[in-house]
C-alpha cells in the first residue's frame, strides 16, 4: 500500500467515525433544550468482589470526542486515553460508590441506585436531564430518560461508562496488592475460573460480596 492509500484509509476511517459519533450525540440534540445534560452508568453489578461504581458526566454542547462507546467495547488502552479527555474537557464528572458489605446488605440493584444519586450529587453542575443506562433511578427529582444499551447509543452515556469502568478497574488493581492470591488485577473481581479456584482455596476476602459467593465456598 502507498503512502497515499494509506492516508486516504486512514481519511475514511476518521470520516467514517466522526459519522458514527454523530448518531451518538442523536439523544443530546433530541433533548438539546436541556442545558446540562447528564449521562449516567455503572460499572461492577456482576463481580463477585469489589464495590460497584456509577459515573455521572455532563458534556460540553460542543463536544468533539471521538471513540466514545460502551466501555465493554473498548480497549483498556483506548478507554485510559478517553477516560483523560473526559476529565479534562467535561463541564462536570461526578462518581458514586457502594462497597461489598452495602451490596449485601440492599441487594445490587438498590446499591446501584444509591451509586448513581451519589454519582449525580457529587457534580459540581446541577444537571436539568438524566440520560440513563436502562434504568430510571428512584429518590432524583430531576427529569430521566432510559436507554435501552444506553452505553452505546448516548455519547453521554458512554463518557459515563467509561470514567466508571476507569475508576473501578484501577480501584481492583489496587485490591489485587493486597490479596494477590485471587489475581484481581487481571479479573476485576469477576467469577473467572481461577478467581473462583482461589475463592474454594483461600476463603472470601472483606471486598467479596458474601451474596453473590455462596455456591463457591
Amino acid at each position: 500500500m502507498t503512502k497515499e492509500e494509506r492516508e486516504a484509509k486512514k481519511a475514511a476511517a476518521l470520516e467514517k467515525e466522526k459519522a458514527r459519533m454523530y448518531e451518538m450525540f442523536s439523544y443530546e440534540r433530541e433533548y438539546a433544550a436541556y442545558i446540562n445534560i447528564c449521562g449516567i452508568d455503572e460499572v461492577g453489578r456482576g463481580p463477585l468482589a469489589g464495590p460497584v461504581v456509577a459515573g455521572a458526566v455532563i458534556l460540553k454542547k460542543d463536544c468533539s470526542l471521538l471513540y466514545l462507546n460502551d466501555s465493554k467495547k473498548l480497549s483498556e488502552k483506548k478507554r485510559e486515553e478517553l477516560y483523560e479527555q473526559i476529565m479534562e474537557d467535561a463541564v462536570a464528572v461526578g462518581l458514586g460508590y457502594r462497597s461489598p458489605e452495602r451490596i449485601d446488605e440492599i441487594n445490587i440493584l438498590q446499591a446501584t441506585y444509591e451509586a448513581m444519586r451519589e454519582a449525580v450529587s457529587k457534580l459540581t453542575v446541577t444537571p436539568d436531564l438524566l440520560l440513563n443506562d436502562a434504568v430510571t433511578i428512584p429518590g432524583i427529582d430531576i427529569k430521566q430518560v432510559p436507554i435501552i444499551k444506553g452505553d452505546a447509543k448516548s455519547a453521554s452515556i458512554a463518557a459515563a461508562s467509561i470514567v466508571a469502568k476507569v475508576t473501578r478497574d484501577r480501584l481492583m488493581v489496587e485490591y489485587d496488592e493486597q490479596y494477590p492470591e485471587y489475581a484481581f488485577a487481571a479479573n476485576k473481581g469477576y467469577g473467572t475460573g481461577a478467581h473462583i479456584e482461589a475463592l474454594k482455596k483461600y476463603g472470601p476476602t472483606p471486598i467479596h460480596r458474601r451474596s453473590f459467593i455462596g455456591n463457591f465456598v
